[in-house]
């Protein structure tokens, strides 16, 4: 499994720099694991973090391969490019149209990391490959993360384009306001979908209706947001939405949450990467599906309406 860019370096795990000495690594190293112990006070998800930082980078030859290794990228075409998205499950076939895109999928996100990276690099720095993992590495957290979350946008519209004829997905939509875009609205038999795509690079979880974990901003409100850019399109098209989906790496969520539907507000379901196509394919108990009418109308209310973020 690839690191996310998001996450927390073995060095920032042992409190190194990336250009430590072997000798200051070891010296880190043992002096954390002392200090994280659970027997001293430290705690097991401490002690174990420390020792996965040591198995990365605690040699020469498994530092030499941590440095060197490249960030898994869903999604191969760059920014501003077409998006055709490849297939997740094999080359398609005639008896499996692919779904109906619109958008691109990841687009702010990369165009704001490289922005983001520019700026920390500073004026005038040359940066030959953008990309590099030495580079992603020692960038600052926000640097990474919206990396990390083009990295995702990109995964989701690659499980969505293989749906099928019978979906149709619209992706880094405009809401038309001062909230966050929608990174995916996906309309399809079992009903109308928004998405949120994220990766914080470690796990998260649901506390008094909102995500939490210990590599997520304490500040971010990310359900909070998504639900005030849900309730834009809502009003711009006078449409109602199925449910709201967040979308996490399946290493970040032991299992689904929900928060139930509130009034008019659909409800709210965070889910690994791995449940995201049974969900659209099929609903969750409870949901009502669309007739196909209703689906024909609601596509044409979106197509004719949807706006696109900047890119």
């Amino acid at each position: 499994m690839q690191d996310s860019p998001a996450a927390s370096t073995p060095y920032e795990v042992l409190g190194v720099s990336p250009t430590a000495t072997d000798d200051e690594l070891r010296r880190a190293y043992r002096l954390l694991l002392r200090q994280t112990h659970p027997d001293v006070g430290g705690t097991a998800t401490e002690f174990h973090a420390v020792q996965l930082a040591w198995e990365r980078i605690g040699s020469p030859e498994s530092r030499a391969a941590y440095d060197h290794r490249r960030f898994d990228n869903p999604e191969q075409t760059a920014p501003g490019d077409a998006y055709a998205a490849p297939s997740a499950s094999g080359p398609a076939t005639k008896s499996s149209l692919k779904t109906r895109m619109h958008g691109h999928p990841g687009g702010q996100a990369r165009l704001r990391y490289l922005d983001l990276v520019r700026e920390w690099a500073g004026r005038g720095t040359v940066i030959d490959d953008p990309y590099a993992p030495a580079l992603i590495r020692s960038a600052p957290r926000l640097v990474r993360h919206c990396l990390a979350k083009a990295f995702a946008e990109e995964a989701t519209a690659q499980l969505v384009a293989n749906l099928g004829i019978g979906f149709t997905a619209w992706h880094d939509v405009d809401t038309g306001g001062q909230t966050d875009k929608i990174d995916h609205i996906v309309l399809g038999p079992a009903g109308l979908f928004g998405i949120l795509s994220e990766d914080w690079g470690g796990p998260v979880q649901l506390l008094r209706g909102e995500l939490v974990g210990d590599e997520l901003p304490e500040e971010d409100r990310p359900i909070r947001q998504f639900d005030d850019a849900a309730r834009m399109i809502t009003r711009a098209f006078k449409v109602r939405f199925t449910a709201l989906i967040v979308v996490l790496p399946d290493r970040a969520l032991d299992a689904p949450v929900s928060l139930p539907k509130r009034g008019r507000r659909p409800m709210i379901i965070v889910i690994p990467r791995s449940r995201l196509v049974g969900v659209l394919r099929d609903g969750l108990a409870g949901m009502e599906r669309g007739s196909f009418e209703k689906v024909f109308e609601l596509r044409s209310t979106l197509q004719n309406g949807i706006r696109f973020v900047n890119t």
